[in-house]
């Protein structure tokens, strides 16, 4: 049976890259085929808070990957441990983009094409950051009564850095190309 969680999930990862793939193709598309095509986010505060919300999600990659590696050593406190800190960094992306969201819903509307493109792609991140908490929590759980093995946080871990990957397309994409002059 080895392997095969981890073949799963590659086939999960891989039928949503074509899903965000997608979204971001359809984004540009309607970005450059609109000359008028809204800047709302200036350097500061905007970029700057978005950076940080990067910064938060690469951090708990690392630590994503710290809890994979304490696990193949056979360290299951220090797993949950790092699973813990993985968890703490998607929350923390978390609230940290619903307050950017309530502070951006003052000025852009849900209802118009550049509203609905950035609310629907971030929020569908923003829903796999989530899943991806609770997946961790379950692993943490799990690992913690010793019912996982290291197989299974290294799949928890192929989850976590796609959702990272997929940020790293749609912070540039969708907040750096949308800076006001």
């Amino acid at each position: 049976m080895t392997g095969h969680k981890r073949l799963g999930m590659w086939l999960f990862v891989m039928s949503d890259v074509l899903t965000f793939a997608t979204l971001l193709i359809v984004y540009m598309a309607l970005r450059l085929g609109n000359p008028d095509w809204p800047r709302p986010f200036t350097l500061s505060p905007a970029i700057l808070f978005a950076t940080g919300m990067t910064i938060v999600l690469l951090a708990s990659s690392l630590t994503m990957v710290w809890a994979v590696a304490a696990m193949e050593a056979g360290d299951r406190r220090g797993a949950v441990r790092w699973l813990v800190a993985t968890m703490a960094g998607g929350l923390g992306f978390i609230g940290l983009h619903l307050t950017e969201w309530r502070h951006l819903l003052e000025t852009v509307s849900p209802g118009t094409i550049f509203g609905s493109v950035f609310f629907g792609i971030t929020g569908l991140h923003m829903a796999h950051v989530a899943a991806g908490v609770i997946y961790l929590g379950v692993l943490a759980v799990g690992v913690g009564r010793g019912k996982f093995a290291a197989e299974d946080v290294e799949t928890g871990g192929l989850y976590w850095h796609f959702v990272d990957v997929v940020w790293m397309f749609v912070f540039p994409l969708i907040y750096l190309m949308a800076v006001k002059p």
